[in-house]
């Protein structure tokens, strides 16, 4: 493996980390001796990565630092670019935007090698759904704010509850809004085409998000 290959790995691994990770378990990861990460960690440093931490107590990168689309491979691209243009395909029109200039931004950084990426005939169909409240639903799960739903059963009933946005899944069948539901006191999901109408309240949900998301998927056995 080049050096330049193995400080990127290095990178990759400290990346996909919240934690500081100790330079031993960075040394048997990437198959080199515990000096050789040792000076790989102080190059890196020098040329600007912002890594935090010390010999003995770990290393972590700061939530900042950026990796470049120059370090994807040919399948990372794929993945990166197909997926971009699913979420133009799906989501609101602030959403699609976004996901078309992020888009343009990664084809016209990609190096050589994967000037062809942008041409590889990864289709995404657009997604024909009403559902209107996906940007407001977006900017409550954002802002961490409690939303005001009109909502209809499967069976058409309505029903307004005030509830505590968790995440929104996109799925095959359907668009689906997981939050903490006060009327039912439990986690609910509601599709996004029978919400009728939802307003963000201006106060905001009572725990965390990301505690809500943890105990969601808890819940749902979604840990594994």
């Amino acid at each position: 493996m080049s050096r330049s290959a193995r400080l990127l790995d290095l990178l990759q691994a400290l990346r996909r980390r919240r934690r500081p990770v100790t330079g031993a378990v960075l040394a048997e990861e990437l198959g080199v001796s515990l000096r050789t990460l040792y000076r790989d960690i102080a190059t890196l440093t020098a040329q600007g990565a912002a890594i935090e931490g010390s010999a003995g107590l770990g290393y972590v990168l700061r939530a900042e630092t950026f990796l470049p689309p120059l370090m994807f491979t040919n399948a990372e691209a794929d993945a990166v670019l197909l997926g971009l243009r699913l979420v133009a395909a799906r989501g609101d029109p602030d959403l699609a935007e976004a996901a078309e200039a992020a888009s343009a931004k990664v084809e016209a950084v990609l190096p050589p090698a994967l000037e062809g990426a942008a041409e590889n005939g990864l289709l995404a169909g657009a997604v024909r759904r009403e559902r209107p409240t996906l940007a407001t639903l977006r900017a409550a799960l954002a802002g961490e704010r409690k939303l005001r739903l009109s909502y209809a059963d499967k069976r058409g009933q309505p029903s307004e509850r005030t509830v505590w946005p968790v995440a929104i899944g996109f799925f095959e069948a359907a668009e689906v809004l997981a939050a903490w539901c006060e009327l039912r006191q439990d986690f609910r999901h509601f599709r996004l085409d029978r919400i009728a109408d939802a307003t963000a309240l201006p106060e905001r949900i009572p725990r965390h998000r990301r505690v809500l998301l943890a105990e969601w998927r808890a819940q749902e056995n979604l840990n594994d």
